[in-house]
């Protein structure tokens, strides 16, 4: 027998990752307007999920991760990859690398060129500084008093020092913030971090909305699927403690999961391509092709340099007296390395000089390991990691089951496309190419992975990339927004459902295509701005 949530609500909300954080405090702001959000995880009351450098226990780990797996991929030389998504309120944003990054100002004004209205750079713009509560004050760039906290890490390294000069010998100038449209350049990131703990969509825009009673939070909860009556979306049915529910919503249905999440939720509704839902014996209620196609990821090439003559992480970590001083500069200043995002330095630069903008970016990390969840190297050595920032590469996540409990097929098809096989070959090229730069030379830097053995041509440096290459965790794309008459478009420009009413995607998933670094600030500017059209069209 399903239960049934006392009244009906005006907006169900469905996921309080990144952007479904932010839309029910928007949301929820209008007193007369009542709104339920629903989480499959759990409350963030473990001390991981604030301790910066708590990612490395997260990652990995069933009680903050769904431990989702790709699918074997062909591009990647037969493996399949480990696919973090937070499990927790605040979703990824509760485990993610904290790095605040907008993209470039021609990833938005792209998505304008391609028909949607109102995502150009300068429309973009006012919901980024609307959000934050920037360390560089109010400006053209930013924004002072918002949730979403930004600050400088809260320490530096000489290797990475000697890095970023590496770096300005090869001509890429420096930058000071890489968030103002061009990110062209090489510095330190800015961090989602507050006095040196994690600042995640829960802490910045739940928590502080918890206390209003026209927002009810619930947890621990999976959505079936969307219940939809007459060509419309009218509520949710949700699996709580063995329990099925029904939550009726009076004006909006609006799915906040995810590029994961919300698909999976959709073909569960008998929403999405008929050829996939059929033969899981799920009636198609819409058939709608582009649920679950378009998927886009950052994929990068994991390069490992041994180095000697300067301190790196590895050996700190291996000494019971540092890590002991670790712990201590922690908790006496809210300093030292356990206030480390996983990357600390950026390289913003292109991977050929026939690029038209920055179209590759490195992530250099004071460590090594083999994975997330091992421990670090006992040598000293730095990780410096290229990732393509615009693939073409286009996947797919589809059910294998109509089991709530059944974990999704993802097939990112990673370098399945002859550009993206060349950006992976240059990319490393210009890795090698950084890392014998006079700057650091004084470190002797030894190529570890790839390794000297992989040659400098294009073969050898594409297989060696389907070697090492691993995601840095943005799958997006796979409810594009896009105009009516493009067949894979799932919703507009106002992030409305095409062909249903009263449905809306809000997160990642809705992404034409991929913004040209971390993903996470572009998320919570797409909730801001699906939140203020919710209150609009609804006016």
């Amino acid at each position: 027998m399903t239960a049934r949530i006392e009244g009906e609500f005006d907006t169900i909300v469905v996921g309080a990752g990144t952007a479904g954080c932010i839309v029910a405090n928007r949301l929820s702001a209008d007193p007369s307007r009542r709104v339920l959000l629903l989480e499959a995880g759990g409350r963030d009351n473990w001390i991981w999920f604030h301790i910066p450098v708590g990612y490395l226990f997260a990652i990995g780990n069933p009680r903050s991760d769904w431990m989702f797996k790709t699918e074997p991929e062909p591009g990647l030389n037969g493996r399949s990859l480990a696919y973090p998504r937070g499990k927790v309120i605040g979703g990824s944003s509760a485990i993610n690398a904290m790095i605040s990054m907008r993209g470039q100002a021609a990833d938005y004004d792209h998505w304008r060129q391609l028909g949607l209205a109102g995502w150009g750079w300068d429309d973009v713009r006012p919901a980024f500084r609307r959000l934050e509560d920037h360390f560089l004050g109010d400006s053209e760039h930013h924004g002072k008093g918002g949730g979403w906290r930004i600050e400088a890490a809260r320490l530096s390294w000489q290797i990475l020092d000697a890095v970023a000069s590496a770096a300005c010998e090869m001509g890429i100038p420096r930058s000071a913030d890489f968030n103002t449209g061009d990110n062209e350049g090489v510095g330190y990131f800015h961090v989602n971090q507050k006095r040196g703990r994690r600042w995640s969509s829960a802490r910045g825009f739940l928590k502080p909305a918890l206390n209003r009673p026209n927002l009810r939070l619930e947890t621990n909860v999976v959505v079936d699927r969307v219940l939809v009556e007459n060509g419309r979306a009218v509520g949710v049915r949700f699996l709580q403690n063995g329990v099925p529910i029904e939550a009726r919503a009076r004006r909006e249905v609006v799915l906040c999961a995810g590029a994961i999440g919300s698909v999976q939720v959709l073909h569960r509704s008998g929403i999405g391509p008929a050829e996939w839902l059929t033969p899981l014996g799920i009636e198609p209620v819409l058939d709608r092709s582009g649920v679950g196609r378009n998927l886009q990821d950052h994929l990068q090439q994991r390069a490992i340099y041994k180095v000697s003559g300067g301190r790196t992480l590895n050996e700190t970590y291996h000494s019971l007296p540092r890590r002991a001083w670790m712990g201590i500069d922690y908790a006496l200043r809210r300093r030292g390395p356990l206030t480390m995002a996983p990357s600390q330095l950026g390289i913003f630069t292109r991977s050929d000089p026939h690029q038209e903008r920055a179209n590759i970016q490195f992530h250099v990390q004071p460590l090594s390991l083999d994975k997330f969840g091992d421990p670090l190297h006992r040598f000293p050595a730095i990780t410096v990691s290229a990732c393509n920032l615009r693939p073409t590469s286009r996947g797919e996540i589809k059910l294998k089951s109509a089991a709530l409990d059944a974990a999704p097929s993802i097939a990112p098809h990673y370098l399945q496309t002859d550009e993206d096989r060349q950006v992976a070959a240059d990319a490393i090229r210009v890795t090698r190419r950084l890392m014998k730069q006079q700057a650091l030379a004084k470190y002797h830097p030894e190529e570890y992975l790839p390794g000297p053995a992989v040659g400098d041509d294009d073969a050898s440096l594409a297989k060696a990339a389907g070697d090492i290459g691993t995601t840095i965790f943005h799958p997006v794309g796979t409810a594009k927004m896009g105009r009516a008459d493009d067949p894979l478009a799932v919703v507009d420009e106002r992030l409305r459902f095409h062909g249903l009413d009263g449905l809306r995607v809000v997160d990642a998933s809705i992404m034409p295509t991929i913004t040209s670094g971390n993903t996470n600030t572009p998320t919570a500017m797409i909730a801001e701005k699906g939140a203020t059209m919710i209150l609009e069209d609804g006016k």
